[in-house]
């Protein structure tokens, strides 16, 4: 192939998808990679895209899923590292397997990726883009610790990555998406109802809390605004280190004040808003 080539893991569904999609839309050739099988056969149909069947926990799905790209072209222009999980519940009550489980797909699959595919992406000179959150630069924030852990993680790991692959030309990009509309926003309602159903502590809380972020939902953006920046990001001439994508400016702004300060004003606002 000598078309421009992109390889997106979670590209089956939700924003993934999207990106995979838009990609496609611009003649680039997209390995859209997923474990949903249902979800593949749909965005296998689209033009300009391959599905690859990939479990990102699976070190094994990981390698066979880099010799089904490395069969039919000879490099990467770009990763595009989508694939997540979300998980709502206190860290203190929470399962430790919970807590492992989106370590391994958020943190852990990003980086089997990566590293299998890589020589693939140098061979092109290609682009890594990481997608974070902007959970991964923001202060954590009450039952959304699991997923914050890994994504400050994604973070950190991203910001290595960058500073070393920069002596082989192959840049490191990380996107920092706010609340876009996916399966995982619309899912937060029963995630929150069982995390309440299992509490000890917080039960009242998260009932709480649940209804307040069903208001949030109506704030989610449209997909295509994040496939767009997905898409900058692989092809302008100088990429940025990190893009931060429609950030919820109520957290981001609380995120930049002293804890000493922001701790009171989010119990106050959280038990009033609630």
């Amino acid at each position: 192939m000598k078309e421009k080539t992109v390889f997106v893991t979670g590209g089956a569904g939700g924003l993934g998808a999207s990106a995979a999609r838009y990609l496609a839309e611009r003649s680039w050739q997209v390995f859209a990679a997923d474990s949903d099988k249902t979800a593949l056969r749909g965005i296998a149909e689209e033009p300009n895209v391959t599905a690859v069947h990939l479990d990102v926990t699976d070190p094994a799905s990981v390698e066979a899923a880099r010799g089904v790209v490395a069969g039919v072209c000879d490099g990467l222009d770009g990763i595009v590292n989508f694939a997540g999980i979300l998980a709502v519940g206190s860290v203190i009550e929470i399962e430790s397997e919970t807590i492992r489980r989106v370590l391994d797909v958020n943190v852990m699959g990003t980086v089997r990726v990566n590293q299998a595919f890589f020589p693939l992406v140098l061979a092109r000179k290609g682009r890594i883009v990481n997608i974070s959150s902007e959970t991964g630069w923001q202060s954590g924030m009450p039952f959304n610790g699991a997923y914050a852990m890994s994504k400050h993680a994604i973070e950190a790991y991203s910001d290595s990555l960058r500073r070393e692959l920069m002596f082989l030309d192959v840049p490191v990009i990380k996107i920092q998406p706010g609340p876009f509309r996916t399966a995982m926003v619309t899912g937060i309602e029963p995630a929150f109802t069982r995390a309440a159903e299992t509490s000890t502590y917080f039960k009242d809380m998260l009932n709480r809390i649940k209804r307040l972020a069903l208001k949030e939902q109506a704030k989610a953006h449209d997909p295509a605004l994040l496939a767009e920046v997905v898409h900058r990001a692989l092809t302008t001439r100088h990429p940025r280190p990190a893009y931060s994508v429609k950030p919820d400016l109520q957290r981001a702004a609380l995120s930049l004040l002293p804890a000493r300060v922001a701790d009171p004003l989010l119990k106050l606002a959280l038990r009033l808003r609630s």
